[in-house]
């Protein structure tokens, strides 16, 4: 599916909703860069969905933490997994208001003072790399998978972080975004696939 056939990928996510009969969550998933955020920000309104934004509950550390790690243990432990689940999603599809606050991305460290009010809705839109992953199995009702080339998202990442932090962060997430997209979550393994 294109990323133009916004139309199509709207009515499966209708359909899957009706299946449910209750709200649903749809994982947005896909490497850095390759476009979840501007997918989302397509979708919510088209579905009159919430959207919740992983990246509020990223886990934090210092880059020589996350140095010390593997690519297994930095792909598993780069989210509050457990704070997400209680905070967000959990509520959520049993279509109850809740709030949480996210990572302190000013201060690099704890959470943001701000804190984020969601409102139920009968669908609700994870955007966030690993967002299919087995953390949360049991909560995504459909998976898809956002993609776009090497050299385009790396074109992106480059425009929207700069050469240096690109270059920073491939050293430490390529590898992990690798080992989870081939051994964890394959192309195959997603009810959609998205190509922007």
């Amino acid at each position: 599916m294109s990323s133009t056939d916004l139309p199509a990928l709207v009515d499966a996510v209708h359909k899957a909703r009706n299946r449910s009969g209750r709200p649903v969550l749809v994982a947005l998933d896909g490497r850095s860069g390759v476009g979840k955020s501007t997918l989302a920000n397509d979708l919510v309104p088209l579905l009159g969905a919430r959207l919740v934004f992983g990246d509020d509950f990223y886990a934090g550390g210092t880059h020589e933490e996350w140095q010390a790690r593997s690519p297994t243990q930095r792909r598993a432990n780069v989210m509050d997994w457990e704070r997400l689940r209680e905070d967000a999603l959990i509520p959520l599809r049993a279509g109850r208001r809740t709030s949480w606050r996210s990572f302190d991305w000013q201060t690099w460290s704890g959470l943001s003072e701000d804190v984020t009010v969601c409102e139920p809705a009968e669908i609700i839109v994870l955007d966030m790399v690993y967002s299919a992953g087995p953390e949360l199995s049991d909560l995504v009702d459909m998976a898809i998978l956002v993609t776009l080339t090497d050299q385009e998202r790396r074109a992106r990442l480059i425009a929207r972080d700069g050469e240096a932090c690109m270059t920073r962060w491939l050293t430490l997430w390529e590898s992990a975004e690798d080992h989870y997209f081939t051994s964890i979550r394959p192309p195959e393994s997603y009810d959609m696939i998205v190509d922007r």
